[in-house]
């Protein structure tokens, strides 16, 4: 099983929206990282592993859902779902044919083709599920979904750090009007 990776600086003080920021950007990376080779079946386990990731995403993108823009949350959510789907649906023949492969050297000899002949049945099932595959892992749907889970952590950062109001700019006038603004230094008292 793919081993997911640690989500560094997340602390119990930070506010929620850079924690889910965080947890999110580490997710997205994760599953970016297993998707060279994902469509090579002769190595299962890089389908697996990318389903794991997405399926990792989808509840991080979950859970810290209050954090991003709703209608962008939902979009990218469901562009998650359906990777994590169509990844499904490749792994499931990829399961079938590694059991029925290893089921096949444990049975009498007169019952190999009968299980030769289902393996071959999944595996017309599973160059299927991988051709319908790889619009879902293509390099340019990949390249949109990265973006806009950039664009899903900034907004939550921005909102934990919000750009400067009027109000700001008043208070740093009226700083720089004071008379202590010119030197540095309270006026002494006295003069």
């Amino acid at each position: 099983m793919a081993k997911d990776r640690q989500i560094e600086g997340v602390t119990e003080r930070m506010p929620f929206a850079e924690a889910g920021a965080i947890v999110v950007e580490t997710r997205a990376e994760e599953l970016f990282a297993h998707a060279d080779g994902v469509l090579d079946t002769t190595e299962i386990e890089g389908v697996h592993d990318m389903r794991v990731a997405t399926r990792r995403l989808r509840a991080a993108l979950e859970v810290f859902a209050p954090c991003f823009p709703k209608a962008e949350h939902k979009r990218v959510l469901r562009e998650v779902k359906a990777i994590a789907d169509a990844l499904g649906e490749r792994r499931d023949s990829d399961v079938a044919i590694a059991s029925l492969s290893s089921f096949a050297g444990q049975m009498p000899t007169p019952d190999r083709p009968g299980i030769a002949s289902l393996v071959e049945r999944f595996a017309d099932e599973q160059r299927a599920a991988n051709a319908a595959l790889v619009p879902f892992v293509g390099a340019d749907r990949l390249r949109r979904l990265e973006s806009a889970l950039k664009h899903l952590v900034a907004a939550a950062r921005d909102a934990v750090t919000p750009a400067p109001g009027p109000e700001a700019v008043s208070e740093a006038q009226a700083e720089a009007a004071s008379p202590a603004a010119g030197n540095g230094s309270a006026p002494e008292e006295g003069m």
